[in-house]
């Protein structure tokens, strides 16, 4: 350091820099650069691997454009992506040197603390998967779900609003999952086959509507609703202390105090009985019956028997393998006569087939879509104590998802061979399952490593609506109204339509024709009398 002579005191502050610090670099000795460094950081308390060794015109500008920096929100941010030097490098003599190495390329660890701060979210979830495929190492968690966003949302409202208590007692139903529930159900009552009779009368109107009611409809929709509501809740109220412990499910609304225990228990209660009231009113009791089956099965058999044995996933997939066939059996309940309306009708006649592969379908969906979505917080489900498949057996989760993703394809079939759909149902599910099977076959391979298991979830996530929409496009019957209303009904159509008559109609034709000739016989005899 140069000494300043007294007269310089006396000068205005902006004169107090000689011409060669303002100007022109100079040589400066080592122990002068360690005897500054060391000096400052004794005053600031940091330590010698934390601090950055040179400033920047950068960290006093927030704007970029303008002070010509690459990186966004001035100080902070160039704080955060400052370059940790090492002590080497500050001892060497040349300043150009030191100028160079100071302008080197930034840290690792400060890099993602700048893009964690002013990243985009599609340019992180990028970069976490370049990264994923790079190292090997398994991805984040997926983000949160519906229930603990909701739940963040009734937390910011006042204690006494309404809207806070709704929030959170809509988190308690689980909704996107009770949402697929009450899709799956709906689709498969849609495509229950459509009547002979409707499909030949062209004055039918040509939609994939059966000989049912519009409100048996809404019957099943808000029955189905509320049973799953109740199935949700009562799992969320047996166990909040394990759900504390993963990030998935710790903000949950029992689990952050925003609904209590016993409130959650009444909620339950009545959206059980109220949504079975449903069901037994609007469609059939066999239907009724498998909706508190399926209460049951998820809330006190597969609910404890996730900290008990792997097996619990099995149990969650016929859980999930039931709301297909009420959807089936309501709607055949419709069109059931008198004496074949009985549960073993309804669950084992022949008829009842398209429902239970509609059911399969589901059961086998949820082995590939669980299994991907568990692989990424395996270690949260090992430390809640959850015996889950993806970190007991890691090699056969990857296995069990790929053979239920193959077993699409022979119950995709079988639904285009029992006549439920058409032929173009064949093409779009054949499309759909193999993107699932090269997932899960991604997925065995690399056993969920490399993006895999995100790749497969998200699979999942599409590949069911592409079959649930796709049976109700092609469903069997339903174009052939369109086409015959479209170019008229031909003769042997015509003659095809009278084999398929109601009884009911053909007795009556003959009740009128018995009354007719009764009527004509007494007159025949008056008009006989009187001639003679």
């Amino acid at each position: 350091m140069i000494p300043l002579r007294p007269s310089l005191l006396r000068r205005p502050r902006e004169a107090l820099v000689c011409s060669q610090c303002l100007f022109g670099p100079r040589s400066v000795r080592p122990e002068a650069i360690r005897g500054f460094l060391s000096s400052s950081k004794r005053r600031t308390g940091i330590a010698d691997d934390q601090s950055p060794s040179v400033f920047h015109k950068s960290y006093f500008s927030a704007n970029r454009l303008n002070d010509g920096s690459s990186s966004k929100g001035g100080l902070l941010s160039s704080l955060a992506s400052s370059d940790v030097k090492s002590k080497s490098n500050v001892s060497s003599p040349d300043h150009s040197h030191v100028s160079q190495v100071n302008s080197s390329a930034t840290a690792p660890s400060a890099t993602i603390a700048t893009e964690a701060t002013s990243e985009l979210p599609h340019r992180r979830r990028k970069r976490l998967k370049e990264e994923s495929n790079a190292t090997g190492k398994p991805e984040p968690s997926l983000p949160l779900d519906a229930s603990a966003q909701l739940s963040n949302f009734s937390s910011t409202l006042p204690t006494t609003s309404l809207r806070r208590k709704l929030a959170a007692y809509l988190a308690l139903t689980k909704p996107r999952l009770s949402f697929l529930i009450v899709l799956t159900t709906t689709s498969a009552y849609g495509m229950y086959p459509i009547s002979s009779l409707l499909t030949l009368d062209p004055a039918m109107t040509p939609l994939p509507t059966l000989s049912t009611s519009t409100l048996t409809f809404i019957y099943l929709t808000a029955g189905t609703f509320l049973s799953c509501c109740s199935a949700n809740t009562l799992n969320m109220m047996f166990e909040p202390k394990f759900d504390a412990l993963m990030s998935r499910t710790r903000n949950r609304p029992i689990v952050r105090g925003l609904v209590s225990r016993r409130a959650a228990l009444l909620f339950a209660i009545g959206t059980a009985v109220t949504g079975l009231s449903l069901l037994s009113i609007g469609t059939n009791p066999t239907t009724t019956a498998l909706s508190a089956a399926n209460i049951f099965l998820y809330a006190f058999v597969y609910t404890p028997l996730k900290r008990m044995h792997v097996i619990n996933t099995w149990v969650g997939a016929v859980v999930g393998g039931i709301p297909p066939l009420m959807g089936w059996i309501a709607a055949a309940g419709q069109t059931a006569t008198i004496g074949h309306d009985s549960w073993r009708d309804m669950l084992f006649s022949e008829e009842s087939i398209g429902g239970w592969l509609l059911g399969g379908i589901l059961f086998a969906w949820q082995f590939p879509h669980f299994n991907a979505l568990s692989h990424l917080i395996r270690d949260e489900y090992k430390a809640a104590g959850y015996r889950m498949l993806c970190w007991v057996n890691p090699g056969r989760s990857a296995r069990v998802a790929l053979r239920y993703s193959i077993l699409m394809f022979p119950i995709s079939f079988g639904l285009w061979w029992v006549n439920v759909v058409g032929h173009g149902f064949l093409v779009g599910s054949t499309v759909a399952n193999g993107w699932l099977v090269r997932e899960a076959y991604r997925f065995y391979q690399h056993q969920g490593a490399n993006g895999t298991a995100r790749g497969l979830f998200w699979a999942s996530i599409w590949q069911l609506p592409i079959l649930l929409v796709g049976g109700l496009m092609t469903k069997k019957g339903l174009w052939d109204g369109v086409w015959r209303n479209i170019f008229g009904q031909s003769d042997e159509e015509d003659e095809e339509y009278l084999y398929y008559e109601d009884e009911e109609e053909v007795e009556g034709e003959e009740a009128k024709l018995q009354n007719a000739a009764s009527t004509r016989a007494p007159s025949t005899r008056t008009s006989t009398l009187s001639t003679v």
